[in-house]
């Protein structure tokens, strides 16, 4: 059979944990420096205000729509939408009343092109203090699952599994949201939906290699953790390949053929898999080796003291 990573294979992941600490390290400031100057772009499920999106059966131009808008041209944003023919147009709250924007839109565009020309494929219409609530809501639930994911792992395993595990997971959301900024992808209720799955992806891969680890260091208690997490990686690293690879697979055909509604959550869910993949290794195993290691230095620290 067909073998992408051999049974003996032996890489020194826990050996070059500086490298990946400072590679890490510059994707977090990254993505910290993206969210704090460019700043996220939020989407009307978190901004407030109406979203339409039209597809015109013959292309038009984006100066017509904005015509046709008429008083809330001034207002709006209108914009393509990668396919030919369709369109965004956003509005906020504060352009017209929250229950008839929509239909004054509507009737708009139907007076400039025609009802028949042109197809409504979404209509959203959500209230500033509703996207408010909800934006404090999501941050909450990504917030609160990475919480209670390293909980979990701490009781499944040991204290120092679990903080390496809220520490991965925390450095996958980052990295994830900051390379949503840097590609100019609106936050929305499924950008938080693909974050929660990144959360669930992270801590499952983080699981296995995890119960390898003590597993391995059950069985050979003489052998030191440096060389029983190496060994515990290798040992999964197959695993890890294969279900990393086949996700990455489907992700891909989400973002190439499931059309411009979906882009935003197919690259979080590419960037997510793929970070969330390298943390577990590189990340959260090495930071239990942290913990050995200043456990193993306080007597000889306090010996030097007294």
């Amino acid at each position: 059979m067909l073998q992408i990573i051999k049974p003996d294979v032996n890489i020194d992941f826990v050996g070059n944990r500086r490298y990946a600490y400072a590679f890490s390290g510059v994707l977090t400031v990254l993505g910290l420096l993206a969210m704090a100057i460019m700043g996220p772009r939020y989407g009307i499920d978190f901004a407030g205000g109406t979203l339409l999106h039209l597809r015109f059966h013959q292309p038009v131009e984006v100066s017509a729509i904005r015509n046709a808008l008429g008083d809330l041209a001034g207002d709006a944003s209108v914009q393509d939408f990668g396919n030919k023919g369709e369109y965004l147009l956003r509005l906020p709250e504060s352009a017209a009343d929250l229950g008839g924007l929509g239909q004054k839109i509507k009737a708009q565009l139907d007076a400039a092109f025609g009802a028949s020309s042109y197809e409504v494929l979404r209509n959203e219409t959500v209230g500033p203090r509703v996207g408010k609530e909800l934006r404090q809501k999501a941050l909450l639930a990504v917030l609160f699952s990475t919480i209670m994911m390293g909980s979990y792992i701490a009781l499944r395993f040991e204290i120092r599994f679990g903080v390496g595990a809220a520490v991965a997971l925390l450095h996958d959301v980052i990295v994830a949201a900051g390379a949503l900024v840097i590609a100019n992808y609106e936050f929305d209720l499924t950008i938080v939906a693909a974050l929660l799955t990144i959360v669930g992806f992270s801590v499952h891969d983080t699981v296995i290699v995890s119960d390898r680890i003590r597993e391995n260091m059950r069985k050979s208690r003489r052998q030191s953790l440096a060389v029983t997490i190496n060994q515990s990686i290798n040992e999964t690293l197959s695993r890890t390949v294969l279900t990393t690879g086949t996700a990455i697979l489907v992700i891909l055909a989400l973002y190439l053929l499931g059309g411009s509604v979906i882009h935003g959550f197919a690259f979080t869910l590419l960037v997510g898999f793929l970070i969330g993949t390298y943390s577990s290794i590189f990340v959260a195993s090495p930071i239990v080796l942290a913990f050995e290691r200043s456990r193993a230095s306080t007597p000889r620290t306090q010996r030097a003291a007294s």
